[in-house]
């Protein structure tokens, strides 16, 4: 596929709103929710987090592709993102150790990209009137057209997807000599997750969304993870991976929660979750540890988030983290079990590493446990 942009592009959100750019060559129509991501860095990172499936990335970044892209910096086994809108894209890269150019990557998965679009425009819009569907054409389909597609379009709000991204079967990460076993249920795992478990002497196993309680056992863990992912956390509730997430909570091993399992760890305890207005996602969120009171800048990316009125003077949860932007809850722990978890990314792939030591509290409380 050859890169050209002489064929013109459409956006078109669910309010009826309209913004063009141009086709970088890839022809075809995207839909899902648009929302942005403020990083400036850290692209292939992003397309390829499975938490971003179902979903539009709206880049604020002036350029994307400038870097190419890197076979060692891929977070799942492809792009997740339905599409992309930018402001400059750039075909050629300069970076030595690039495995290739950031067109023909998405070229080869189809993945459907509009340039030279106002993205400061649009991004605020979205500011102003929420994350939305949308839908985004490069093969000349009318307006008229794009909208019927888009009324057909469910919401996010409701819609389960962990099902569409993680693994259909079992598979191990990390060397079986390792000092600490791992189970992790995955909604939609990041590699780099599972990459800061085997840095720090853990054998993982990973098993799809609907494993069982019985089945995460048989691995006789030191620990569980729950794992990040795409979708609205109480649409899990209808599959029964919540009752699972009830019995890893009630159980007796130590637990690690990040993003949607943070939100179905506070659901377990009856703490409900909210659709945010435009949500966080990007590289540079500040966030308050309430323990030590330090300040983290983190790696974010979340549409959903759990209550902060139901948590204060909660009878088993403590709130450990707040964003400092709108307060929102960014961490909880239980009180009286080696349980905790947050709403960003402490792998921080693409980020800054101010909340890995999360990994380390973790491995702690697995070592404890192995000493008692």
């Amino acid at each position: 596929m050859e890169y050209n942009r002489k064929q013109d592009g459409v956006i078109v959100l669910k309010d009826g709103t309209v913004f063009y750019g141009k086709s970088i060559g890839i022809a075809g129509t995207a839909y899902g929710e648009i929302c942005f991501n403020t990083g400036t860095t850290g692209y292939q990172e992003v397309f390829t987090d499975p938490s971003y499936f179902g979903q539009i990335m709206l880049s604020t970044n002036a350029h994307i592709g400038n870097y190419g892209i890197n076979n060692d910096e891929v977070d799942s086994d492809g792009i997740k993102i339905a599409g992309l809108v930018c402001k400059n894209f750039s075909v050629n890269y300069s970076r030595p150790n690039a495995n290739g150019s950031l067109f023909d990557y998405l070229a080869d998965q189809n993945i459907v990209v509009i340039s030279d679009v106002d993205t400061r425009a649009l991004t605020s819009y979205i500011r102003d009137n929420g994350a939305m569907n949308a839908i985004i054409s490069t093969d000349g389909k009318s307006i008229d057209e794009l909208k019927a597609i888009l009324d057909d379009l469910p919401s996010m709000e409701g819609l389960e997807l962990s099902s569409k991204v993680s693994t259909k079967e079992t598979y191990f990460y990390g060397s079986p000599e390792a000092t600490y076993k791992v189970s992790v249920l995955d909604f939609g795992v990041k590699t780099s997750i599972l990459r800061c478990l085997e840095e720090r002497d853990c054998y993982v196993k990973v098993y799809p969304y609907n494993t069982s309680y019985e089945d995460l056992l048989e691995f006789s863990p030191d620990g569980i993870f729950l794992s990040n992912g795409p979708g609205d956390p109480k649409a899990l509730a209808d599959t029964g991976v919540l009752n699972v997430v009830k019995q890893v909570v009630d159980g007796d091993l130590p637990v690690f929660g990040i993003c949607l399992g943070h939100q179905l760890i506070c659901l377990s305890q009856d703490v409900s979750t909210f659709k945010m207005f435009s949500g966080h996602r990007g590289v540079n969120h500040p966030v308050l540890n309430e323990i030590t009171k330090r300040g983290e800048i983190t790696s974010q990316n979340h549409g959903f988030a759990v209550r902060r009125d139901q948590l204060e003077n909660h009878p088993t949860l403590e709130i450990t983290h707040s964003h400092l932007n709108d307060n929102t809850v960014a961490g909880v722990r239980m009180k009286n079990k080696d349980i905790f978890s947050v709403q960003y990314h402490p792998e921080s792939s693409p980020g800054p590493h101010d909340s890995r030591y999360l990994f380390d509290d973790f491995v702690a409380n697995m070592k404890k446990l192995k000493g008692a």
